[in-house]
């Protein structure tokens, strides 16, 4: 047992140090996000501690992408706010609770590999969208609230401070790396930071100010609803959109994290953890997460590889919040939006502002429109949603464009078609006005060597192309199908009856009584 625990979690790609040290500057950067999506969500701090810990846990354990980060985000703090505050924190944790049975089924089902249908103008978009998102988030820290309750922007001596703190943790990360990568950046950022404010007793903003990250540990709570269809149907939607949501979020992740580790997650597997982990999460008061971009991205930049790291940062935030929540709320904030402001440009792909003369105009329109809809939406599904769409449409319009008959007649009187490109919905139309069976000899012949049928509007294209010659006392004939347009063929031959070519070995002659008679 001992062997296989060891096999399970050894680190093989960074040492037992680098994996250790990462995880520790990866809790230290949960506890802000943490404390400010619960805020979002309407709900208090703790729970999104308590969610941070049992999410980040699972998934480390059972997830498919080792040196992942997951916990409480705030695509998933967005979604559940209306209903905390129309239905209570009750209903929150059912649809929590819905909402992992939802992600294991799509596991189970293998339907992770759906996110291969992304195309890489929404990943760029979305990476981007995402950079500036984060960007924009810390410039919360830059405001106080009067007591009036009204926010308004530091000026003067305290934001010169926070300037002067956040520039000063930017500057360690960038440049500690330079004399020695022994300890990861971002971890002496944080520490050099907290020793200059606290040994210098500078009044700057500190986690303690957004709220006490003290508590014991998380409880074992059956949501307290009525079990039955009402409630139901109250929390599906938002069970759902969170589901959704969060495996787009944590799937999109896992391919960015594979690229830069030039490694390969598995997508199923990390559907299944994530249900698990929210479905856990769910009965121990939780809001609901999934993967973190800007923390996995500061544990991989900061070493983490393995499993190791995601456990040590799930358990080293529990332990803050049971034995170090005083310590904890001394780290000035500026230390922590000065790592987050380096995540984001680190985040950000700059390379994509180079290739916007270099590619199809509707490839950087997708790139543009996911990045704008994810900056001023929020909403991470939605984003990537419209642009698979956008692309999809464009993919069909591009294909549709493609089809093309060529002609000719031999020497028996036959007249060929040989059809090229794909005939599908968008090029029924098209296809239908390559024929001309009013002038066409009594026999005709669609070659489909360089064509195939995609769809039912394929077939119905051929059915009303046969249907015409067939009022005029007209013969068509069908060669070269492939074998799945074949079997689409087959299915339909209740509502299309065609001929085939006998001199096509792959078929065999199907007679239309109709026009034999």
């Amino acid at each position: 047992m001992t062997q296989l625990f060891y096999s399970l979690f050894k680190p093989t790609q960074a040492n037992l140090k680098d994996e250790v040290l990462s995880g520790l500057t990866v809790a230290l950067a949960l506890v802000p996000e943490a404390v400010a999506f619960s805020l979002i969500a309407g709900v208090s701090p703790l729970i999104g501690l308590y969610t941070a810990f049992i999410i980040g846990l699972i998934t480390s354990i059972l997830g498919g992408r080792p040196g992942m980060i997951s916990g409480a985000t705030g695509a998933i703090a967005v979604v559940v706010v209306a209903l905390v505050v129309s239905h209570g924190v009750e209903y929150l944790f059912a649809a929590v609770v819905l909402m992992g049975l939802i992600q294991i089924a799509v596991g189970l089902l293998k339907l992770g590999k759906l996110i291969r249908l992304v195309p890489h103008p929404v990943m760029f978009g979305f990476v981007n969208g995402l950079a500036i998102v984060i960007g924009m988030a810390q410039f919360e820290q830059f405001k106080f609230t009067t007591p009036e309750g009204t926010s308004q922007w530091m000026s003067g001596s305290p934001l010169y401070l926070m300037i002067g703190l956040v520039a000063l943790t930017m500057a360690i990360i960038k440049f500690f790396p330079k004399l020695t990568t022994a300890v990861p950046s971002a971890l002496v950022a944080i520490l050099t930071l907290s020793a200059i404010v606290i040994l210098g007793g500078i009044d700057t903003r500190t986690v303690g100010d957004l709220a006490s990250i003290s508590g014991g540990l998380p409880e074992f709570h059956i949501p307290m609803v009525p079990l039955n269809w009402e409630t139901f149907m109250v929390i599906l939607p938002y069970s759902a959109i969170m589901a959704g949501v969060g495996l787009i979020e944590s799937l999109l992740t896992l391919t960015l994290i594979d690229e830069i580790t030039e490694t390969r997650g598995h997508g199923n597997k990390e559907c299944v953890a994530q249900g698990v982990a929210n479905l856990t999460t769910g009965f121990f008061g939780g809001m609901g997460g999934c993967a973190m971009i800007g923390q996995s991205l500061i544990n991989v930049n900061a070493g983490g590889r393995n499993r190791i790291s995601g456990i040590v940062a799930s358990v080293g935030l529990l332990i803050f919040i049971l034995f170090l929540s005083s310590y904890i709320e001394m780290i000035p904030m500026a230390a922590l939006v000065g790592l987050m402001f380096m995540v984001a440009i680190g985040t950000f792909e700059w390379a994509s502002l180079k290739v916007f003369r270099k590619v199809p105009f509707h490839d950087v329109l997708v790139m543009v429109t996911v990045t704008l809809v994810t900056v001023f939406l929020h909403n991470l599904a939605l984003a990537v949603l419209i642009g698979v769409i956008i692309s999809a449409l464009v993919f069909a319009w591009q294909n549709a464009k493609m089809i093309r008959t060529r002609k000719h007649v031999d020497e028996n009187g036959v007249k060929h078609y040989e059809v090229f490109g794909p005939l599908f919905f968008a090029s029924a139309m098209t296809f239908g006005q390559k024929f001309d069976p009013i002038n066409d000899p009594d026999e005709i012949i669609i070659d489909f060597a360089e064509s195939r049928i995609v769809d039912h509007s394929g077939i119905d294209a051929i059915h009303k192309v046969t249907e015409r010659y067939h009022k005029l006392g007209k013969t068509v004939y069908i060669r070269h199908l492939n074998s799945s347009s074949r079997v689409l063929l087959n299915k339909a031959e209740k509502i299309i009856n065609v001929n085939y070519t006998d001199d096509d070995p792959s078929f065999k002659i199907v007679l239309d009584e109709k026009l034999t008679n």
